[in-house]
């Protein structure tokens, strides 16, 4: 059961242009092609709709901006309604012959907006754009902008449950677009308003077919589109021009030999430039990054990739910052990009909803495969129905919000149905059923894309599920030291199951805080410590590492996250199963175990360093290598050489410490690493 998907990258300007630059530049196309983007990051204030006082100022913030990043009181948070102002100056030039509109890169969870007290759109959903023409809603000089932000709980809108923080506020950039009286359109599902299909690739010649969404206010006669594609170093490899005859344009570009974007190993992209002229003057004009790849899903092989097997192993991750919640800068994703990166890891599941246009744009230029889903999250470790009919329309509109404003991304590969959706076999019965509307979805997305593939996480027997999409993943924890047999067991009689579907594992792993530790010679297994957040992980990573036909594998989560629901661990609210904690500050040690699988860089690191107070004179000593070796030292004595496994252990059995401080140091050529334990007594 292959199942091809071929597309394209999106929303970038330019192949020199990094997004940290796309951020923070006032003016994003020049005047003279016709198009103006302006940022409106700065001047907000803010102050709860619950304050009617009178006149009164609200607080200064920037964009992006979310009231809810710390609690308020205990594990509860703010869910409620918070009132943005701005003023905007409009001058008689940005009026003339041209048209204004607003475009919310994300407002969560639901956005009423005013301008001049005039109701000019309303939006459900936190997690995708939205934009509003508002021409004829502003004037010349000061014009004021009104957006009441809720984050309140409501049946309508996603998500309606889930083991995360729904945090409030316009936590994503804003912009003002300043156009031609005709252009292409801002408003189609606030994307682009250009798709590329990839219509056939392949080594030898790429087929491509580009639609622009025009939107028009006077005749067409003078009018024109043209496509110039160019390579990464600019030179123009294809190009046509075409009179307009219609709001909805399609164009067909051919490519001989084209470099292909191959992930990690070549994340190539070429430009594609779309020109509207009017008399042979550009009026408009939409810069898109397009990758050229092809892949598959086997049931028995796993994913290829321009018909090569290509590995998917990662891990899923939250828009979340410790002291910034989801309001992330540039800066917050490129981090989080670059940490990913240097584990060696091929994908990343974005859970568990669509996230920064920034994000995509990073995992075009860093060739990480995109597992991108909606917000259609079961209820977690919540006691509440999991899934209410309510929310299917708004569901509906955001699958379609996320397909058509990310479909040029060469990273995303799949489009995700829903997570965890039931938790339990028997509320199958209990509980609105929830077939019926994921088939339904399944078909929306792949009418909107044909291209790429479905999937879903589940939590609950997959056989509920058989014909829902075109994957599967599961949602499986065996959160124990010597969990390798249950692990094996379960996938062998998954793969039975299966009904000839790919299946995949979309979340794995355990609970370690940096601040926990014990010893496991002589202590019984505590749960939340760092160094059995490792024995769970190495017992499951070496029963599944070998598993090709497993086609995706993908680790519960990149970073430690906030969520209310959870009294455990060093901290209430917090979800600590993450690879590095929810500052980024650390590196847990379970970050290296997997940067040793994955990375081919030579590498070693020691594991226990934060464990620096012993009270037992004789450990054990274990570090994680990609290397065949390496020789361990204690105070500059040599106690010998270990060999690696065949997951990358290093492990020195029966290792005597002195009394005081004692320099553990691991060295395999001219590599090393050292840190220190102090043994007390």
């Amino acid at each position: 059961m292959g199942v091809l998907a071929i597309d394209g990258n999106a929303k970038k300007k330019r192949t020199v242009v990094n997004c940290l630059a796309l951020l923070l530049m006032t003016v994003m196309t020049s005047q003279a092609q016709g198009r103006t983007d302006v940022l409106l990051n700065d001047g907000w204030t803010f102050r709860p709709i619950s304050d009617t006082t009178y006149g009164k100022q609200g607080t200064a913030v920037t964009l992006p901006h979310t009231w809810n990043a710390s609690y308020v009181k205990g594990t509860y948070y703010n869910r409620e309604t918070m009132v943005y102002n701005r003023m905007l100056n409009v001058s008689e030039k940005m009026l003339r012959s041209n048209r204004l509109f607003l475009r919310f890169e994300g407002v969560n969870s639901v956005a009423d907006v005013f301008v001049n007290r005039k109701t000019v759109g309303h939006h459900k959903g936190g997690y995708t754009a939205f934009c509003i023409e508002i021409t004829d809603f502003v004037h010349e000089g000061n014009n004021e902008l009104e957006v009441w932000a809720g984050n309140a709980f409501r049946t309508d809108v996603l998500p309606i449950a889930g083991d995360f923080n729904v945090y409030g506020g316009i936590h994503r950039p804003v912009h003002l677009l300043i156009t031609d009286r005709d252009c292409i359109s801002p408003t189609d599902y606030a994307s682009r308003g250009v798709y590329v299909h990839q219509e056939k690739v392949s080594r030898q010649e790429a087929e491509l077919r580009v639609e622009t969404v025009l939107s028009l206010t006077t005749a067409t006669e003078t009018k024109q589109l043209r496509l110039t594609m160019t390579d990464a170093w600019g030179k123009v490899v294809a190009q046509r021009t075409d009179a307009v005859s219609g709001g909805v344009m399609q164009q067909d570009l051919s490519l001989k030999n084209p470099t292909l974007w191959h992930g990690r190993k070549n994340p190539y992209l070429y430009n594609i430039k779309v020109e509207l002229l009017d008399g042979g003057r550009v009026i408009d004009m939409v810069d898109e990054q397009t990758g050229l790849r092809y892949f598959s899903v086997d049931p028995e092989q796993g994913f290829f990739l321009n018909g090569e097997h290509y590995p998917l192993q990662g891990f899923n991750r939250h828009e979340d910052v410790d002291g910034k919640g989801s309001a992330l800068s540039a800066d917050d994703h490129e981090r989080d990009m670059q940490l990913i990166s240097e584990t060696g890891a091929t994908m990343i599941r974005l859970s568990h909803y669509p996230q920064s246009r920034c994000f995509y744009d990073l995992a075009d230029r860093h060739g990480m495969v995109l597992w991108s889903e909606i917000p259609l999250v079961g209820p977690g470790g919540y006691d509440f129905t999991g899934y209410v009919k309510n929310v299917e329309d708004n569901a509906r509109q955001v699958a379609l919000e996320m397909v058509y404003q990310n479909y040029n991304h060469p990273s995303v590969c799949f489009w995700g149905l829903f997570n965890e959706l039931l938790v339990d076999e028997g509320r199958f019965r209990e509980w609105d059923h929830p077939v019926g509307f994921v088939k339904e979805l399944h078909h929306l997305v792949k009418q909107a894309d044909p291209s790429r593939l479905t999937t879903f996480a589940t939590c609950v027997q997959h056989t509920h599920y058989l014909g829902c999409s075109d994957l599967m993943a599961w949602n499986k924890y065996f959160r124990k030291p010597g969990n390798e047999p249950k692990v094996r067991q379960f996938y062998a009689e998954a793969k039975a199951t299966r009904g000839g579907q790919p299946l995949g594992i979309s979340e794995y792993g355990d609970a370690g805080s940096i601040h926990i530790h014990t010893d496991p010679r002589y202590d019984r297994t505590r749960d939340h410590a760092e160094n059995y957040q490792l024995l769970t992980h190495e017992g499951y990573w070496r029963a599944i590492k070998d598993e090709q036909w497993l086609w995706c594998k993908c680790i519960w989560q990149f970073s430690d996250t906030q969520t209310s629901i959870r009294h455990e661990g060093d901290r209430d609210g917090m979800n600590d199963k993450g690879v590095v904690t929810y500052d980024r500050q650390v590196c847990k040690d379970i970050y290296y175990f997997y940067k040793a699988q994955w990375n081919p860089e030579p590498m070693v690191y020691i594991t226990g360093r934060r464990f620096k107070n012993r009270k037992y004179g004789l450990t054990d000593v274990k570090a994680y290598t990609n290397q065949k070796e390496a020789t361990l030292y204690i105070n500059g004595r040599k106690i010998g050489k270990a060999k690696a496994d065949d997951i990358g252990r290093l492990q020195w059995k029966d290792v005597q410490l002195s009394k005081g401080d004692n320099v553990i140091e691991v060295r395999l050529g001219k590599l090393s690493d050292t840190c220190t334990w102090t043994l007390k007594n």
